[in-house]
């Protein structure tokens, strides 16, 4: 736990809002294609048009069950839905359907990795179905603002943590841990800048050692991992300063400003009775068959947990590698990929932790979107097995396979990177250096052992990189001691 100020520690809940990746809406056939003109995808359910009626979308409990399932949680069943009723412009039925008695999903947990190795466990409260407002778009009208209900009626479940969570690294790992889970089940495409995922972060402190919960506030829709961490740190922090200056906290929605860093009043918060929640008279308690929640966890993936502890078993990774690897399903299906036509794993993930990530970060880009494909980081990591390019040499045809988009072979061929491997090549270029070096000969044969990697750089730069360095090292031994 992360004591702030040596005498206060925070406690943290996080309400995650997963927008699920349905093609139509929740409760109507609208679509969800993100980025459209708009007000062109809102229909009359949407619109909350006199005599219109919602049906419910399967899919959308499809995909629940499944995160029920991630989550080690409970399916429940019946499972029904309410009105949360509030008043914005964006939401033209004046009320939302949610769900409050009878959530999908209930009393989970979900382990975190720690930076230091550590694991701990959370709870997740619940995870409950329901429908996303519109949008209130304020920068294209002077003085004026205007209403975009292509978002609404959107399916979302939101995914409710236990105010277990102490620190903000504790929470950036929960919420990458969750990235990562619908985005292996492929229920979500997890896209914080496009609003497919948004956290609100409850924060409250108290005195190391007591029980009692501090009065407590939540900061909405934090669209990236380094603002969520940013927004709880920087709000600890103002807390405890309130507190210690004699003043009180006051139970609120605030926002994140992320240039100024730094949160701000939104409005009072509200409670749960304030937004007066009552069954929804339109839609009948559903009841999930045993039939229908087998056949849907049948379709259930290798989820992140399965895939690390396969990848140290099965490629003798090291748990770190295996983690860092299996954290994101695209990256290990490209490390898959790269090994199986590598054959070695080992160099495999080295590469992809080292040379690629970094190429990748330089660039902000996806692996999906990576300048090497696997077959080629594959094809590269042959060559240095199979002796015709030396490590530091497949350095040089990485850059230039990421700069031109060409082959690996046809970069060795025609810049003539073939590593030497022919022995009396090796040796002439063994002698010539220990020949040209006598003052340095006779201080390695004095007993200055550490001048033998002195020869070994002097033979690789004779060769300009290419000769074989377990041949050089060989043949050097063998010379030094005549």
């Amino acid at each position: 736990m992360t004591v702030f100020n040596e005498s206060w520690e925070a406690v943290i809940g996080l309400e995650i809002h997963v927008q699920l990746a349905t093609n139509s809406k929740l409760f109507s056939g609208a679509s969800t294609n993100f980025g459209a003109l708009p007000n062109t995808q809102a229909c009359n359910i949407d619109l909350a048009m006199p005599g219109v009626l919602p049906v419910l979308n399967e899919e959308v409990l499809k995909m629940a069950v499944k995160l029920g399932k991630a989550l080690n949680a409970n399916i429940n069943s019946p499972t029904s839905f309410a009105r949360k009723n509030y008043f914005y412009p964006d939401l033209p039925k004046g009320y939302q359907i949610s769900q409050m008695d009878k959530p999908i999903v209930e009393d989970g947990f979900l382990d975190i990795e720690l930076e230091d190795g550590s694991t701990k466990r959370i709870g997740v409260t619940r995870a409950h179905l329901e429908e996303d407002a519109g949008k209130s778009l304020h920068e294209d009208f002077e003085g004026k603002s205007g209403i975009d209900l292509n978002r609404s009626g959107t399916p979302l479940i939101e995914i409710v943590s236990e105010p277990e969570i102490n620190s903000p690294e504790e929470a950036v790992a929960y919420l990458k841990s969750i990235h990562s889970i619908i985005r292996y089940l492929e229920i979500s495409d997890g896209n914080m800048a496009e609003g497919s995922m948004r956290c609100d972060a409850n924060v409250s402190v108290r005195k190391v050692g007591s029980e009692e919960l501090g009065t407590r506030t939540e900061t909405k829709n934090v669209n990236s991992f380094r603002f969520v961490e940013k927004a709880i740190q920087y709000e600890i922090e103002r807390q405890i300063s309130e507190i210690e200056s004699g003043n009180t906290i006051t139970q609120e929605t605030r926002l994140y400003d992320s240039q100024a860093n730094t949160t701000r009043p939104m409005r009072t918060k509200e409670y749960a009775n304030d937004y007066r929640y009552f069954p929804e008279p339109d839609l009948l308690p559903v009841v999930l068959e045993d039939s229908f929640i087998k056949k849907t966890l049948e379709q259930m993936p290798e989820m992140p947990n399965e895939k690390k502890l396969r990848f140290v078993n099965e490629y003798d990774l090291s748990e770190y590698d295996a983690s860092l690897l299996a954290a994101d399903r695209d990256l290990a299906n490209y490390f898959e990929e790269v090994t199986d036509e590598s054959k070695s794993a080992k160099l495999s993930a080295n590469w992809i932790m080292g040379e690629l990530s970094a190429e990748l970060n330089k660039e902000n880009l996806h692996i999906l979107n990576s300048k090497i494909s696997a077959k080629q980081l594959g094809q590269l990591i042959k060559r240095i097995e199979d002796s015709t390019i030396s490590g530091k040499i497949a350095k040089d045809v990485f850059e230039k396979m990421w700069s031109s988009g060409n082959e690996v072979d046809a970069i060795i061929e025609k810049e003539g990177m073939q590593q030497v491997t022919d022995l009396s090549e090796i040796e002439s270029m063994v002698s010539k250096v220990i020949d040209e070096n006598p003052d340095q000969l006779k201080q390695y044969l004095s007993g200055k052992d550490r001048l033998f990697g002195f020869f070994v750089g002097q033979v690789m730069k004779e060769s300009q990189g290419k000769a074989n360095p377990t041949q050089v090292n060989e043949i050097l031994k063998e010379k030094l001691k005549e």
